[in-house]
């Protein structure tokens, strides 16, 4: 097994194969004058299984072209497998014809996997887990819930409610109410353009208890920080917020810091910007140790599913 990442999440890759006792693979990544990607593999990797860790954010196109590149390298390379570990899935948000005339981006990412020479996918929390259909090969879709279950278990929380901050992350958030034995409250949101959105009503009782706004990502901060203030005008005592992915582009960070959100909790699929790492109300947990572990079942031929029972 040999272990190589592309320039997006480099910290979370060390921490991966320090934990499996490895070391990086050894490998070049430039640009040319024109911006074009440069790849070139600098040991053998003939006949073995080769996972290569590289997030879909910060210049998301960038990153998932230079994975193309690398994919494509160890495939002409002889590599026995080849494994995408894409601890953010990119384009995961544009899964189906929201209206006429657009494209399927999230189809499009899965098929451009595949045919640079992805024999296996790896990823965590897909924004729509149907996405795993895109495919033809493997797919396993790792779940960030029960490292943060720790980690919101630890902040002594009394009478929690885990809110999902729209209808369609209902399932996620009750999955993680039934694992906090906590109750469970919906948002009802109406959103008029991509990116905007307007939290309406609260669906469920908050008043006098500590919740948790869960969800899958946070991008703008515009679903949070308004479900957090209808949490506030609910009734809610603490308010505080939990997602796997922080893309947290624009003016999310500031909105974060003015609202009615003691803490956002994050995981590190997506390194945090220079901006977000100075916010007291970001609180970061590795989810390096979940990745390895899986790392290392599917090199043996183990169980993944196991791991979530």
């Amino acid at each position: 097994m040999k272990i190589f990442c592309g320039s997006s999440n480099p910290a979370l890759a060390g921490d991966v194969v320090k934990l499996l006792d490895l070391e990086l693979g050894q490998c070049v990544l430039e640009r040319f004058n024109d911006g074009e990607i440069h790849f070139y593999i600098d040991e053998n990797v003939r006949g073995e299984d080769v996972f290569v860790i590289q997030s879909g954010a910060r210049d998301a196109n960038f990153h998932l072209m230079e994975l193309f590149v690398m994919l494509d390298a160890f495939k002409r390379a002889s590599a026995e497998r080849v494994t995408a570990v894409m601890p953010y899935y990119g384009y995961a948000r544009q899964d189906w014809k929201d209206r006429p005339r657009v494209p399927i981006s999230a189809r499009l990412v899965a098929d451009l996997l595949e045919t640079s020479g992805a024999d296996r996918v790896l990823t965590m929390d897909l924004h729509s887990p149907q996405i795993q259909g895109f495919f033809s090969i493997p797919v396993d879709n790792l779940i960030a819930a029960p490292v943060l279950e720790t980690t919101v278990r630890g902040l002594g929380l009394e009478g929690l409610c885990v809110v999902s901050p729209d209808a369609g992350g209902v399932g996620r958030a009750r999955h993680f109410a039934k694992r906090l034995e906590a109750t469970l409250a919906i948002i009802d949101k109406r959103r008029t353009e991509p990116g905007v959105a307007r939290a309406m009503n609260v669906i469920g009782d908050v008043r006098d208890r500590d919740v948790l706004l869960y969800d899958d990502m946070v991008d703008t901060a515009g679903t949070l920080t308004q479900g957090a203030q209808a949490l506030r005008e609910a009734g809610a005592r603490r308010i505080l917020a939990a997602c796997t992915h922080p893309v947290l582009s624009g003016a999310s960070v500031e909105r974060i810091e003015k609202s009615e959100i003691e803490r956002l909790i994050v995981s590190d699929t997506i390194p945090l910007g220079e901006n977000a790492r100075g916010c007291p109300k970001i609180v970061v947990f590795s989810v390096a140790g979940l990745f390895s572990e899986t790392i290392r079942r599917i090199n043996l031929g183990q169980s993944v599913s196991s791991l979530f029972l």
